[in-house]
């Protein structure tokens, strides 16, 4: 674990299928991300970013290559409940109230339980109030919002966030980027952020990769090297429009 590079990517690739209809989803990658940053993947749709943090969280096998997070390859890291994701379908236990739904990921952590903690996490994301209601009452951006306390609750090594924004109106938002960086850089949180927004990369993110289109290739490693909290600044136009013409590229 003395390896700074928290996070090392060694020729991972992915390839669906075999023989002449095989589809190579992710090209050959190498990676390596620092210990408590944030970093953006950021690419055209269906270009495979999803599939790569998909295997950094060890739910899908590469085809080729390997992934070590300080020297633990993620079925190590799951195992232990150093990592958790949220992904774009917020997947709450519908018989569960939400306050259960967050202290599911304190649970699932095997953390010791700490409903002060789960409730300020709640009122983080903006949904104090609403404690009591089930999924089925939430709309989907209060469900999103949800989720993502719930991968806080159980105060991972490793967040991985997929498209966590894409369901909630631009307001809450601007308000979820504001606030939640903060949190995660004084934890000391390595987390990976996938989103198709250049403004929110460049807010949340210390790095932000793009990839090219299928089969993902990084065709830019771009540094955010701004002081937090990032308001609307000649620099930040400057970095939004070097990763656009990235992805124009």
């Amino acid at each position: 674990m003395t390896d700074p590079r928290a996070l090392r990517l060694e020729g991972v690739a992915k390839r669906f299928g075999d023989g002449a209809g095989a589809i190579q989803a992710v090209a050959p990658c190498d990676v390596a991300i620092a210990r408590g940053t944030t970093t953006a993947l950021v690419g055209p749709s269906g270009c495979g970013k999803s599939t790569l943090l998909r295997m950094i969280a060890g739910l899908e096998a590469p085809t080729d290559g390997g992934i070590l997070f300080g020297g633990e390859t993620p079925d190590t890291l799951r195992r232990r409940a150093g990592l958790a994701m949220a992904f774009q379908d917020a997947a709450l236990l519908p018989w569960l109230r939400l306050r259960g739904n967050v202290a599911l990921g304190r649970k699932l952590a095997r953390r010791v339980p700490d409903a002060a903690a789960d409730d300020a996490l709640i009122r983080l994301v903006g949904l104090a109030g609403f404690e009591r209601r089930r999924p089925a009452e939430l709309s989907g951006g209060m469900r999103q919002r949800a989720a993502i306390a719930r991968a806080l609750a159980g105060d991972p090594d490793l967040l991985l966030l997929d498209e966590p924004f894409g369901a909630v109106d631009e307001l809450t938002r601007e308000r979820l980027n504001a606030e939640l960086a903060p949190l995660w850089d004084a934890r000391g949180t390595t987390t990976l952020l996938v989103t198709h927004s250049v403004i929110e990369a460049v807010r949340l993110s210390d790095r932000v990769l793009v990839f090219s289109p299928r089969p993902a290739r990084v065709v830019a490693d771009i540094a955010v090297p701004l002081a937090r909290p990032r308001h609307s600044s000649a620099a930040l136009a400057d970095l939004c429009e070097a990763v656009r013409a990235a992805l124009r590229g």
